[in-house]
């Protein structure tokens, strides 16, 4: 049962460490917010979470479910994150939205009554003025 365990652990831990370091790259290669998101939400957790897996593996009975435990709330915490960041950097015109294929939260301020104005962006008095 020791060389199974010892073999998995062998698999996890560097493709976990391949997908950290693959995140870390993504962070200082790509040009925009957005994209840096991606990589640092999707990359890093994945990476951390496999980590953790071939670490509980190794662990006694005992320790593994702390571990476990930190995957879970990585998977819960990353995501959220990721969604404020992106908002915030949404309404500080921290992006280009030419660059966005679609731009539902746009769709969506206008209909709830706060549209976002800023650089590229009319706003919806002025449209009526036109």
């Amino acid at each position: 049962m020791s060389v199974l365990l010892d073999t998995v652990t062998a698999v996890l831990f560097p493709a976990g460490a391949a997908f950290c370091f693959l995140g870390a790259l993504g962070l200082v290669r790509f040009p925009d917010t957005m994209s840096r998101l991606h990589a640092a939400a999707k990359a890093q957790t994945l990476g951390l979470v496999l980590v953790l897996v071939g670490a509980s593996a190794q662990m006694p009975g005992r320790h593994a479910p702390a571990l476990l435990l930190v995957a879970l709330f990585q998977l819960f915490t990353a995501p959220i994150t990721s969604q404020i960041i992106a908002r915030t950097a949404y309404r500080t015109h921290g992006l280009d939205r030419d660059l966005l294929l679609g731009d539902a939260l746009a769709d969506r301020l206008a209909r709830d009554g706060t549209p976002l104005g800023g650089p590229g962006r009319a706003r919806p008095d002025e449209d009526a003025e036109r």
